[in-house]
């Protein structure tokens, strides 16, 4: 090799490096690991609309519902009223929807949900690092983790039914393991 070629390699590598290293390069990067059904879901901290920080290890001992959304996401809120069904009739019994927002302006996402009358708490994930942590590449995504904080379901794009929701969640405390037919 020449050394100008050379020479254009290594600057080529040394801002490769250089970028990725950057936190806000990395936190705008797309969603990498999906995580495996069985695994322990990984914790995260994110404020609510109300200012609040919540975190996923909060709801140990009960059924989360973690899902991927955006107000610009038609399935997104299509999906939603079978959402607010279930937390409205589960929620007496160990199951919670934790909606985790991608990226919009609090007062966009706080408007939305108080238009459509949802009740379920609503995360800000400002800078993506929460979806990334779960593989989300699209939208919507459910993640479906059960009472020890294991992931149980892991739904990408597809809407849920109120029926959906209402057998997983059986499913899960039943502790019956996952149908093949369930993980498309």
């Amino acid at each position: 090799m020449r050394p100008k070629r050379i020479s254009a390699v290594f600057v080529g590598l040394v801002l490769l490096t250089a970028l990725t290293a950057l936190p806000a390069f990395d936190s705008w990067s797309m969603g990498s690991r999906v995580p495996t059904v069985g695994m322990q879901a990984e914790d995260f901290r994110l404020t609510d609309l109300a200012g609040k920080e919540q975190s996923l290890s909060q709801y140990r001992g009960k059924i989360v519902l973690l899902n991927f959304w955006a107000t610009w996401c038609k399935p997104c809120t299509t999906e939603m009223p079978a959402m607010q069904t279930a937390y409205d009739k589960l929620r007496d019994k160990g199951f919670v929807v934790l909606a985790v927002n991608e990226l919009e302006d609090d007062a966009r996402v706080r408007e939305h949900i108080k238009q459509y009358g949802h009740t379920f708490p609503v995360l800000m994930d400002h800078d993506n690092k929460v979806a990334n942590q779960f593989g989300v590449v699209g939208l919507p995504v459910s993640v479906f983790i059960d009472q020890e904080g294991r992931v149980q379901e892991y739904i990408k794009g597809g809407l849920l039914t109120e029926q959906r929701i209402d057998e997983t969640v059986a499913r899960i405390q039943k502790k019956e393991p996952v149908k093949a037919a369930a993980l498309r």
